[in-house]
């Protein structure tokens, strides 16, 4: 029954509804043959949107499948190393735990280490934590039948130190074993730990991650099959949308702008014949009517213009000549051997346009590397060059350029005379009859130079050969330049500031004449290069004032000492003026002291700076102040210069001076120097070997902070080399200031022998070849010992009885030296000198004779500091005469304190004779 049923309805509807009359594929069997030919198109897509969906569809496959693939390997790979990572940190944990070496050096290493190696093992999940005494037998083991057997395995790279670490296939699987050394407190090496891993131990995030891509490859799936699938229906509806009417009508409107465009149209098919011409290319052409299905080669065109049509290649405004008309014409290829399409724009008109458009173009472009190449430097000359490069040839064949007098030196141009001089000069060729540079011009008052220059506007000449005030200005020249060929000029005057500088001419002879079109850009020309010149004449100003404000401030000559023979040298920066100084002050005693410094800077305020910096210093030494003193007060006048400055609101402060001060004995060779952020010297030996002895350095002059000075002691033998300089010489942008010394070392060895004037020459050519873009000072001075037997000693006794026995022993060595006629004179300045020392100091007293050149010297030392003072002893008065005697009697006379007490000198002049009558002196009213 349930059977009977269910078949019941069919039965019914086969008995009740009679079959449909169809084709013959109706039916299961055509439904089957459907989905078939559904399923071969998705396979074999005709259409494009099938192709793409298709392709989508592949590269979709190949990123899922490419994706999981780069993870796995990813995660096993990152396997690898944490595996490798945990068991290496476990390894090292349990090396350099408390108490692991000290129970590898007990006596039984398997009891102290076991329990510990199992409880890490099973807190850190590692497979197995294995200690090896240093010969590779087991002391620990997760089983413990393997304790105290061997190890085949090579750990000389651990017990060296390096951990050791190997990747095996276990029975577990891949695994990590990581061996480290435990050393003891002397670095011995006492045991080994060894730690392993397998891989499957480490958790891997894969099957977490494959769902997500298989989830996202499926949504990249559906995206692109619905893309593909709109992008299909799309085209359908474009393409099939259309009734008969509608495409009738959208071909007349086509047509219609086809030949209403005021653009030729021509296409042709695959053989080179005509299909269509549009009105517009008929009249461009000039064709006659009916020539469609005729080649284009048959139709008398250009040959040139109707082979490019014919052949169907691809071409881009292409220019050919049509008659009067000047054609562009372009192709595009339609399909292979479907023919092409061309189109013709008439460019008569567009090409004059053009060319004034080109014109116009390049008078911009010209004024624009006049901007950008005109002032890249402020020298006169070469920025007049700069000028004239620009001009030519792009503007002029020929261009020149004369300055009037003053601006040449930084001088304020006066007017009052129209003398120039030529300084620039620039050509397509270098035999032009023009004046050369150098020369001196005067224009006469109806040459059109000068004419320009009163006016203060340009001066066009199309015709030089018509220009009577032109040539008359000198006949013969003019008639050189015409002949050669010089046609046009235009002349500008260069103005700045309402100031006229000077002159440039502009002149063509290869060329189109000048017109007045070109006035305009020659102007502008001339207007820049004009405010550059002017900018550097007041830079060439200021650079003269500062140029010679310096030369005023650093010495002029150096004296003539027997202590010392100097060489020097000063080389300003290119960029101008700066504060580097040296000189050499002579002392006391035959002494003499050499001072190199440097004012960070440049321009005036730098070398006003380094004058005042050397009056100090010739001031302090004028106090016979020891070399770290007299760098402190310095650093003292440095920092009130700059509170001082600040004060009056001025920016520029002295911070970053340095100097190097150094004072030279010749009696004993001794050497004092003191250094403040200054670079130390050079010491050449007598055997030319050259050394940089080490000087302490204190911080810069002004930024000390009140940190004290050191000061350094050097034994010069006789014929030594002392070299002083500033930063300059051995510091170079892009070179190592080791380098430089480097190099400093190699010139001096090299100069063994030659005079000083020839080292200085010769260190400056090798360190800076091509100039320096900083100031540098150089001085370089050779030492001498006074001979034994021009200096003699005596110590005093503290008893005035002992004076006439020093004095009578000075009279022999005075008389021995060949000076006995100053020796009346000497002895009563050593007489006061030393009564004074007995009477007011104490001891030790001594007293020395230093006969040195043209004049004689006499100290006395004593063991007080207390200062003697020159004083006018009333009429009244029976002393205090002294002091006064020993000033008019000797040169000069001073004190010098030492560590031990104090000097009081008096120096004669040997060449002045004997004192003379001195009854006078000693008798007047004092």
């Amino acid at each position: 029954m349930g059977k009977l049923g269910r078949n019941v309805p069919a039965s019914r509807q086969g008995d009740r509804v009679p079959p449909k009359a169809g084709p013959p594929e109706s039916g299961g069997e055509a439904r089957h043959r459907s989905v078939g030919r559904r399923v071969l198109s998705l396979l074999k897509p005709r259409s494009v949107a099938g192709q793409v969906f298709r392709l989508q569809l592949v590269v979709v496959l190949l990123l899922i499948a490419t994706a999981v693939v780069a993870l796995v390997i990813q995660d096993r790979n990152r396997a690898i190393q944490e595996a490798g990572d945990r068991s290496l940190v476990a390894a090292e944990s349990f090396a350099n735990a408390p108490g692991t070496a000290e129970a590898m050096t007990s006596d039984d290493p398997t009891a102290e280490l076991q329990p510990h190696a199992e409880a890490v093992r099973k807190k850190t999940g590692v497979d197995y934590v294995v200690a090896l005494s240093p010969y590779g037998f087991r002391w620990t083991h997760p089983d413990p039948d393997q304790i105290g057997k061997h190890v085949s395995t090579s750990y000389s790279g651990a017990l060296e130190g390096e951990p050791h670490q190997t990747t095996f296939d276990s029975s577990l699987g891949k695994a990590v074993d990581s061996t480290v050394a435990v050393f003891d407190e002397d670095g011995t090496a006492v045991g080994l730990v060894t730690v392993g891993v397998t891989v499957d131990k480490v958790t891997s995030v894969v099957q977490h991650q494959l769902p997500v891509i298989f989830a996202a490859g499926g949504v990249a799936l559906l995206l692109a099959a619905g893309g593909s699938a709109l992008v299909s229906g799309r085209l359908r509806r474009q393409t099939r949308g259309l009734g008969p009417e509608e495409m009738t009508r959208m071909y007349e409107h086509h047509d219609a702008v086809l030949h209403a465009v005021r653009e030729g149209v021509i296409i042709l098919d695959g053989d080179g014949k005509l299909l269509l011409v549009n009105d517009e290319a008929r009249r461009l052409l000039a064709l006659p009517p009916e020539i469609e299905g005729r080649p284009v080669t048959g139709l008398g065109l250009n040959p040139s213009l109707a082979g490019l049509l014919g052949s169907g290649q691809a071409a881009t405004d292409k220019v050919f000549l049509a008659g009067d008309v000047l054609l562009a014409v372009n192709v595009r290829p339609v399909g292979p051997r479907e023919g092409s399409v061309a189109t013709l724009r008439d460019t008569t008109e567009l090409r004059a346009l053009a060319g004034r458009a080109d014109v116009a173009g390049g008078r911009l472009q010209l004024l624009y590397e006049a901007s950008t190449r005109i002032g890249t430097t402020l020298d006169m000359t070469r920025t007049a060059e700069e000028l004239t490069e620009v001009a030519v040839p792009r503007f002029a064949d020929f261009a020149t350029i004369e300055l009037v007098e003053p601006v040449l030196s930084g001088g304020e141009p006066t007017g009052a005379s129209m003398d120039l001089y030529r300084i620039a000069s620039e050509g397509v060729r270098d035999d032009v009859p023009l004046y050369p540079v150098g020369r001196r011009m005067h224009y006469a008052p109806d040459n059109p130079v000068a004419i320009g220059m009163t006016t203060g506007r340009p001066v066009l000449v199309a015709e030089l050969a018509l220009a009577d005030g032109w040539r008359a200005q000198n006949p013969e020249r003019a008639k050189q330049v015409i002949d050669y060929g010089i046609h046009s000029m235009i002349s500008v005057p260069l103005r700045a500031r309402g100031q006229l500088l000077g002159v440039v001419e502009f002149w063509r002879s290869e060329q189109d004449p000048f017109e007045s079109d070109d006035l305009s850009p020659a102007e502008e020309l001339a207007a820049r290069a004009a405010v550059c010149i002017d900018n550097a004449r007041r830079y060439t100003r200021e650079h003269t004032t500062a140029v010679t404000l310096q030369r005023s401030l650093l010495p002029g000559t150096l004296p003539e000492l027997s202590a010392l023979e100097v060489g020097h040298r000063y080389l300003p920066a290119k960029a101008g003026v700066g504060g580097d100084w040296y000189d050499v002050i002579p002392l006391p005693g035959a002494r003499v002291a050499l001072v190199v410094g440097d004012v960070v800077g440049h321009g005036l305020h730098a070398a006003a700076t380094m004058g005042r910096l050397r009056t100090a210093v010739h001031n302090f030494a004028a106090l016979d102040l020891p070399p770290d003193e007299l760098l402190a007060h310095l650093d003292d006048l440095i920092t009130q210069i700059d509170q001082d400055a600040a004060a009056q609101g001025e920016t520029e402060a002295v911070s970053g001076a340095t100097c190097l001060y150094a004072v030279y004995d010749p009696v004993t060779g001794r050497c004092v120097l003191a250094r403040a952020g200054h670079p130390g010297p050079a010491l050449v030996s007598p055997d030319g070997s050259v050394t940089f002895p080490d000087i302490p350095v204190a911080p810069p002059l002004g930024v000390g902070g009140g940190l004290p000075v050191e000061t350094a002691e050097l034994r010069l033998a006789a014929d030594s080399r002392l070299v002083l300089y500033t930063d300059g010489l051995v510091e170079a942008r892009g070179r190592d200031i080791d380098v430089g010394l480097g190099m400093l070392r190699d010139a001096l060895a090299e100069t063994n022998g030659a005079g000083l004037d020839d080292t200085c020459q010769a260190v400056l050519e090798a360190m800076l070849p091509t100039g320096s873009g900083d100031d540098v000072a150089l001085l370089v001075a050779r030492t001498r010992l006074l001979d034994p037997e021009q200096v003699a000693e005596w110590d005093v006794p503290a008893d005035p009885a002992a004076v006439p026995r020093i004095r009578a022993e000075a009279t022999r060595r005075l008389e021995a030296w060949g000076v006995g006629e100053a020796a009346f004179t000497t002895e009563l300045i050593l007489s006061e000198l030393v009564t004074n020392a007995i009477r007011y100091g104490a001891s030790p007293i001594s007293l020395r004779l230093l006969r040195d050149r043209d004049s004689l010297i006499c100290e006395v030392a004593d063991g007080t500091s207390t200062s003697p003072h020159l004083r006018r002893a009333a009429t009244t008065d029976e002393g205090g005469r002294g002091l006064f005697l020993v000033a008019q009697m000797s040169r000069r006379w001073g004190t010098r304190y030492t560590d031990r007490g104090k000097i009081i000198w008096a120096e004669q002049a040997l060449d002045a004779g004997a004192a003379g009558d001195l009854s006078g002196l000693l008798m007047a009213d004092l």
